[in-house]
Parts: structure tokens; sequence; C-alpha cells
């Protein structure tokens, strides 16, 4: 059985940063390209970044000088580094086995980032 498990979210205040895992089981992670998503209420899913098979990493434009993805292949995991957080990164965020969610056969449950003002 496969299972993608986000963890690392919570409350943070603007400025702040966390750390999404993204941890896999019943799959190797290094064998796909990993993405991670979000969601905020009232919003459409959209595509925060991804890290592909050979380790090359695209951001959307709001993100891409504060967040880091990588990768531990060790550990089955993919990481989400979120530095400088805005109001506007609260959002329920979801890793997933692709860089474009139509394409993803694998999802995680989520996690919520809350940044207060």
């Amino acid at each position: 059985q496969v299972q993608l498990v986000e963890s690392g979210g919570g409350l943070v205040q603007s400025g702040g940063s966390l750390r999404l895992t993204c941890t896999a089981s019943g799959i190797t992670l290094r064998d796909y390209p990993v993405g991670w998503f979000r969601q905020a209420p009232g919003k459409e899913r959209e595509g925060v970044g991804c890290i592909t098979r050979t380790d090359n990493t695209y951001y959307r434009e709001s993100v891409e000088d504060r967040f880091t993805i990588s990768r531990d292949n060790a550990k089955n995991t993919v990481y989400l580094q979120m530095n400088g957080l805005k109001t506007e990164d609260t959002a329920v965020y979801v890793c997933g086995t692709a860089c474009q969610d139509e394409f993803a056969d694998y999802w995680g449950q989520g996690t919520q980032v809350t940044v207060s003002s």
C-alpha cells in the first residue's frame, strides 16, 4: 500500500519559517518527480514547486526566492523549506508524485500552514 504522509505544518508568524516533510512508504520517491501543491480556502489548488527525478527544482514565481525543495533519498523523503512566510502562504499543503497535479498517481493527506500577521 502506497502512502505519502506530510508533516511539519502549523501556525507561524509572518516572516517565520517552516519545513514540511513528505515521506513515502510503498514506493521509492527518488523514482518520481515530487510536487508540492497548496489550496487556500475558496481557491483552486496551485502548484508551489517540484523536484524532478534528476533533482532539478522549479517554483512558482511568488515563492521562488523563499521556498526550497530537496530530497533525502535515504529517508525516502522530500522537504519543502519555507522561509519568509507571508499571510498569503496560508493553505493546506500537499505533496504528490508529479510536477503537475493531473499526472500525480499518489497524494498525501495534506498539512495545514497558517501564517499570522
